[in-house]
């Protein structure tokens, strides 16, 4: 198969990891479709890129790209993935993929008419301890799962004068925290169990209801300064979700993004019938096991010591750390890999369209919750 060469959308933090991630794969990256051409010329520039593309258009029009990155504001995703499916281009887009269930629908439609794959960059699932969480699991090490519980916790928008485009539903959709990072907690825990949710019962609240708004550009986990506007904010600051999986096992998730000294803390513990897995995103070397008739123990990663099904996921030996950037490399070395194989029949073991779907199903369940009061199906 001919190599393969990516665009990137989108020059902002996500945009920058998926570049740094796509280029440790050594795949070629033809250019940039930055928010205006001059952050396009600004981010090719300061990273060494060939191209900055002008519009939408020109990018998919580009006979040099095979897959398209798609890291832009969540309101772009539709008609941006729509457009380049369409132009024969595959595409991994970041969550969530769409702004409801119509559009995600679609998407997953247009990729399968037009013959293209499509990813979603739920990339948590790729901590190396992840992987091994899984793979213990499925192999019964914790026996029967019983109890799942945790989230996601951070401080980024803490002060009233904190402003990201995440904020406003029509640039990023009803649901903020939830939809942001809860959904990141759902794809993982559900992937880690095998269990789908079946009925949620779910708590919302606008920690902030005033924000400050810049006048000037603001940028994603940065500090605003200067002029600002007062804005009523609608979408969640932090939410709890009771949960209901198949198979009788029971969960609860707290996501936030007002937690004072929580940067990016996503955890889980899940309780089997034979022990306990949990893990946390800022220890992200750290695996911990628990039982009843036993001493509690901590597996460090080292790939020595994982399962043979895990180990390729820790890129460097025991004592040498990995994290976040590494998540996105794992993520990409399997999508690639899938698109290089060909063989559309094979199950993707990446988060497709299909989970984006999934993913927002999820949210309508949990916004029609809330807004009711009451415990609801997820169809």
């Amino acid at each position: 198969m001919p190599e393969l060469r990516a665009a990137v959308m989108g020059a902002g933090f996500v945009g920058r990891a998926h570049i740094e991630a796509v280029r440790r794969l050594a795949i070629p990256i033809t250019g940039v479709l930055g928010s205006s051409p001059a952050r396009g010329r600004e981010t090719c520039q300061s990273l060494g890129l060939p191209r900055a593309y002008g519009t939408l258009q020109e990018l998919a029009s580009d006979p040099d790209v095979d897959v398209v990155h798609v890291c832009t504001p969540n309101h772009l995703h539709f008609e941006q993935a729509s457009a380049l499916l369409r132009a024969g281009k595959h595409v991994m887009c970041e969550k969530p993929l769409a702004m409801d269930t119509k559009q995600s629908a679609a998407l997953i439609e247009l990729a399968r008419t037009q013959g293209r794959v499509g990813g979603v960059a739920y990339n948590l699932r790729y901590y190396p301890l992840c992987q091994e969480a899984r793979s213990l699991i499925a192999r019964g090490v914790i026996g029967e799962p019983r109890i799942v519980r945790g989230g996601f916790l951070q401080d980024w928008l803490f002060y009233p004068t904190d402003w990201n485009w995440r904020l406003e539903p029509r640039l990023g959709g009803d649901l903020r925290a939830v939809s942001d990072i809860g959904t990141h907690w759902f794809d993982l825990t559900t992937w880690l169990t095998g269990r789908r949710i079946r009925e949620l019962c779910a708590d919302l609240a606008t920690v902030i209801p005033v924000r400050q708004r810049p006048r000037g550009r603001s940028e994603t986990f940065q500090s605003n300064v200067g002029a600002s506007d007062p804005v009523p904010i609608s979408t969640d600051d932090y939410a709890s979700v009771l949960l209901r999986f198949e198979g009788g096992l029971r969960g609860v998730m707290t996501v936030s993004q007002v937690s004072a000294g929580r940067k990016a803390l996503l955890e889980f513990e899940i309780n089997g019938s034979e022990g306990s897995l949990a893990f946390d995103s800022e220890s992200p070397n750290q695996l911990w096991m628990g039982r009843r008739n036993e001493a509690n123990r901590i597996l460090l990663k080292d790939p020595s010591l994982m399962s043979s099904d895990s180990r390729s996921y820790a890129n460097y030996p025991g004592g040498h750390a990995e994290g976040y950037p590494d998540t996105f490399l794992n993520l990409f070395r399997d999508f690639y890999a899938y698109l290089r194989n060909g063989d559309a029949s094979r199950a993707p073991s990446f988060p497709t369209f299909q989970t984006g779907h999934d993913e927002l199903i999820l949210c309508e369940a949990i916004a029609h919750s809330a807004r009711n009061q009451q415990w609801v199906r997820v169809e």
